[in-house]
C-alpha cells in the first residue's frame, strides 16, 4: 500500500528565522485523526525498521524522520515527542509506513489489557533521556 497521497507534499519543516510549524499538524496526515490499523495502537507500541524501510528512497518529511527515528526500536510516544506531534498523529503517521511496509509493530505483552511494569519502565527511562 503506497503512502497516502495527502500526506506531506508539503514539507512541514521551519523555515530559518522562524519559530513555529510551517504546515498545521493536522495537515501531516491530510486531517485524518486516526487510521484503519492504528486506532487500538497502544502508545508504548514500539516500532522497527523494516528492510523496506532502510531501502525507501524519496519519503515525505515526517515519514523519513519517524524512519530514521525506527532504526533503533522506539515507542509511537517517543516518535510523537520527537517529531512534536500528538500522539495521534504519530500513529497515523506510523500505521500509514506500517501499511506501506516500512516499518514493523512489536506490541507489548500486557496483563489485563493494560501495558507491563517493565514496558512502564522502558518508557518513563526514554522519555526522561529525551527530556534531557
Amino acid at each position: 500500500m503506497a503512502l497516502p497521497e495527502s500526506v506531506g507534499h508539503q514539507p512541514s519543516g521551519t523555515p530559518e528565522g522562524h519559530g513555529g510549524r510551517v504546515v498545521p499538524v493536522y495537515a501531516l496526515t491530510g486531517g485524518r485523526t486516526r487510521s484503519a490499523t492504528g486506532a487500538d495502537m497502544p502508545v508504548e507500541t514500539l516500532v522497527t525498521v523494516t528492510p523496506a524501510g532502510r531501502r525507501a528512497g524519496e519519503l515525505h518529511l515526517e515519514y523519513r524522520a519517524t524512519v530514521e527515528l525506527a532504526a533503533r526500536p522506539i515507542s509511537v510516544v517517543e516518535i510523537g515527542a520527537a517529531l512534536r506531534v500528538p500522539v495521534g498523529v504519530a500513529r497515523v503517521l506510523v500505521s500509514d509506513l506500517v501499511d506501506s511496509g516500512y516499518l514493523a509493530v512489536h506490541l507489548p505483552p500486557s496483563v489485563e489489557g493494560g501495558p507491563t511494569p517493565e514496558i512502564l519502565e522502558r518508557l518513563l527511562e526514554g522519555l526522561r533521556a529525551r527530556s534531557h
